[in-house]
């Protein structure tokens, strides 16, 4: 068993905390893998064992977001920062027209300044006069019809901005999705998207393994005399498998789609999870007379991180350091940002949640 007493409440914005019971079995199976006699860390990726893990991993994905028929599902390395400069390698090289991306934080940014290496990117919407405080409405959208394809980032980690539920638009050019930190925590309209790609370190898995799903058009516009690392095809080819895999890290991705699939009982029932815990301390927020300030504007506030500051930042560094005491850890808000960020990510339970609510309830009494 996982020993509790040792734990504390993780609100790192990634790696993330995993589930209890995917760590449990994890701990138990690490000797020796059913099936397989040996460490899951020792196997081989060429094994039938193996064939097992990544297709079941595979196929509770699909099952978990509703992946239809003419999408390729790859398991990739590099996290999304490598995805910044492979979707253009693959899709905006040659494709005679730019591409282009709406900007709602730092990760956007990244994503449009890898692209920009490669062809013409234009910024079709930039939230850096509002000081990423917002996202748009894509379906406003001018000038991106005709594009190789929209970029957008559904949830921005550093900013705690998030697009709603329903946000991608119906026609227009392939959407491209960067969904690191969101994917899995509620559903998607998965045929609305050419390519979704997400970093697994936060919902889905531990750092290792990145996750991409391309709908098959997109497959066939690649273009030749990529590197074979940096070509979609490879992976669609070879069943992910071109060179060694991170077997360990798609083992645990695949407990994890398992612990969704069958503890959790599917996305809706996890976005629901995931709103009520939002809820708790956007309301602490909200009630705080303006000792808490959160940074998102309510329309565009994350599920999944939860930004916000405090009058001072003497007072900044007290709750950080008050709320470890109190067995809250990874708080301190990003260097480029300040402030205070909790990441509350799938396996954050609500009893963390409620921690960190009276803690902030306690904090402000004390200092208001």
């Amino acid at each position: 068993m996982v020993r509790m007493s040792e734990r504390v409440w993780n609100f790192s914005a990634g790696p993330a905390a995993l589930p209890l019971t995917v760590l449990g079995e994890i701990r138990a199976e690490l000797p020796a893998l059913p099936g397989a006699g040996v460490s899951v860390f020792e196997i081989s990726h060429r094994s039938r064992r193996f064939e097992d893990i990544i297709g079941e991993a595979e196929h509770n994905l699909r099952e978990l977001l509703g992946i239809p028929v003419g999408y390729r599902v790859l398991f990739a390395q590099g996290g999304a920062s490598l995805q910044f400069s492979m979707v253009p390698m693959n899709l905006l090289r040659g494709a005679g027209a730019p591409a282009a991306y709406v900007v709602t934080g730092s990760w956007g940014t990244r994503a449009v300044a890898e692209a920009r290496k490669e062809g013409e990117a234009t910024v079709a919407w930039d939230g850096a006069d509002i000081g990423f405080t917002s996202v748009p409405d894509l379906r406003g959208l001018d000038g991106i019809a005709d594009g190789a394809y929209l970029h957008v980032t559904s949830n921005e980690t550093i900013q705690g901005v998030e697009f709603p539920a329903d946000f991608e638009p119906q026609d227009g050019p392939p959407l491209v999705c960067d969904a690191s930190s969101d994917l899995l925590s509620r559903t998607v309209q998965v045929e609305r998207y050419g390519l979704l790609y997400a970093g697994a370190q936060k919902n889905a898995g531990p750092a290792g393994v990145t996750l991409v799903v391309i709908r098959d058009d997109l497959l066939e516009r690649v273009p030749d005399g990529l590197p074979a690392m940096l070509d979609y095809r490879t992976y669609a080819r070879s069943g992910s498998m071109y060179n060694t895999p991170p077997v360990f890290a798609i083992y645990v991705l695949m407990l994890v789609t398992r612990w969704l699939r069958d503890d959790i009982g599917g996305l809706e029932q996890m976005h629901e999870r995931n709103r009520g815990k939002a809820a708790l301390l956007y309301g602490a927020l909200d009630a705080s007379d303006g000792f808490y300030r959160g940074h998102a504007l309510p329309e565009a506030r994350s599920l999944m991180n939860v930004t916000f500051r405090l009058p001072t930042e003497e007072l900044e560094t007290a709750f950080v350091e008050g709320a470890r005491d109190h067995g809250l850890v990874e708080l301190k808000g990003h260097r480029s940002v300040g402030g205070i960020r909790a990441s509350i990510y799938n396996a954050m339970p609500l009893e963390g949640v409620e921690a960190l609510r009276a803690f902030m309830d306690e904090f402000r009494a004390a200092h208001w």
